[in-house]
């Protein structure tokens, strides 16, 4: 792995190359996870958007003089057309509108279906979520798996590094020029370190934020907070009686809700159905558009979840599904702090909170992140020398500069357990590098 000398003009102070160094091992390690996350979190910013393109067809009908029949018309007739169970029904907020099922068809797959709230007409079905559905599982790596989630937790990690050590790199130190603007021209390596740098500038904050606040969806860190500020009653209300969790891993809950066991419903014979619980949720004064989940099991409950932009709004019913009565009413004044600021961090990182500003203030977030991975390897392949390898920046001949820098980053290590391990794997294998290395391996 040949190492590379900083540029004449770079300072040459030792916790500088030190810093440079690990920058550049840390954007080695996360630079396609970044790209990624750029490219999938600036589509799903325009969800509702692409949606009404894709599937317009699917989810408009003529509006019609006749009323809108019943919740639980729509469930059989989506049910009967798909031979499936329905485990959430989401009334239409307008005339024009059709209305929207889950339909679980078994084997772990469930599809979105849009059924005419008129005549109850079956118009048609898209695996469930559609395509922005697949762009949130990319965006995360669930799609494929644990343990590629766990690979996006350790980027989004990484990428506060990278931010922290691309500011010290970026301090001016008497320089003037390339530190707000761009010097020269694309064919020079000095137009691209300026164009990374201050692109790195103004987008850090945003990259930070993202990546914070997109921690909650993580794997380990993000289950383990949920779960902690849950039992320790600063994430969740107290629930209203004795329960356990009786809602369908489909409900479109709340993340502060995800893990809150939810009551329990009464002994009965012969469930209300959907129809009954959405009256129930209108006489509650619950607003258009909100979803109806079915319970799950004997003693599980209705959860009628109400999602607007402003996160402020959030509400969430559960009713009993036997004698529709109202077991809980959580909204989010009920929340504990902790839930209140990853709430309101998750609907800011989606770009809802504040409306098409801050839509476009994290469109601008990920396409300044989406800059800095494209500038990083352009800066990295005019600055390398020819035939050498990955060019990796020398590490400083004074071990204790290397350990003041790791105390730096160590905070963020221990905050994000996966950060911490992926740093002690990179710290095992430049150890072992260097060994190798000593012993004179590979030979000329």
């Amino acid at each position: 792995m040949t190492t590379l000398s900083p540029d004449a003009s770079a300072p040459a102070g030792a916790l500088y190359r030190a810093v440079w160094r690990w920058h550049f091992i840390a954007g080695l390690l996360v630079l396609p996870f970044l790209a990624s996350l750029a490219i999938t979190g600036g589509l799903y910013l325009f969800k509702d958007e692409i949606n009404a393109v894709l599937y317009r067809d699917l989810t408009t009908v003529s509006a019609q003089s006749a009323s809108f029949l019943t919740p639980d018309d729509w469930a059989a007739s989506a049910a009967a057309e798909l031979d499936g169970r329905v485990v959430q029904v989401a009334p239409p907020e307008r005339p024009t509108e059709a209305a929207r099922l889950i339909v679980d068809v078994g084997g772990g797959e469930r599809l979105s279906a849009y059924v005419d709230p008129y005549d109850a007409r079956l118009i048609g079905a898209t695996p469930e979520g559609g395509v922005m559905d697949l762009i949130k599982r990319i965006h995360s790596l669930d799609q494929f798996g644990f343990w590629a989630n766990c690979l996006i937790e350790i980027a989004a990690g990484w990428a506060v590094v990278l931010v922290a050590t691309g500011v010290y790199l970026w301090w001016p130190r008497g320089q003037r020029g390339g530190v707000v603007t761009v010097r020269a021209t694309p064919r020079r390596r000095v137009f691209w370190r300026d164009l990374h740098a201050v692109t790195g500038l103004f987008a850090g904050a945003f990259v930070v934020f993202l990546a914070v606040t997109g921690m909650p969806w993580s794997a380990v860190w993000g289950k383990q907070v949920q779960r902690m500020s849950t039992e320790a009653g600063l994430g969740r209300p107290t629930a209203p009686s004795a329960s356990t969790s009786n809602h369908d891993g489909h409900a479109d809950l709340p993340w502060a809700l995800e893990a809150r066991p939810t009551p329990m419903s009464s002994a009965g014979r012969q469930p209300i159905g959907f129809t009954q619980a959405a009256m129930v949720g209108q006489a509650a004064g619950l607003p258009r558009p909100f979803a109806i989940n079915a319970p799950k099991g004997p003693g599980g409950v209705y959860s009628l979840a109400y999602r607007p932009d402003r996160v402020e709004d959030t509400r969430t019913l559960y009713v009993d599904q036997y004698d529709g009565r109202v077991l809980g009413d959580v909204g989010y004044r009920a929340y504990g702090p902790a839930a209140k600021a990853i709430e309101w961090g998750i609907s800011v990182h989606q770009g809802q909170q504040y409306g098409r500003a801050n839509q476009l203030l994290m469109l601008a977030g990920c396409l300044g992140l989406l800059m800095l991975t494209i500038t990083a390897p352009v800066m990295w392949w005019k600055r390398r020398p020819k035939g050498s390898g990955l060019a990796v920046p020398p590490a400083p001949a004074d071990p204790r500069v290397g350990r003041g820098l790791l105390a730096v980053i160590a905070p963020i290590a221990v905050f994000y357990p996966l950060v911490g391990a992926s740093l002690l794997a990179a710290l095992a294998a430049e150890w072992g590098w260097g060994r190798v290395r000593a012993a004179g391996w590979p030979r000329p």
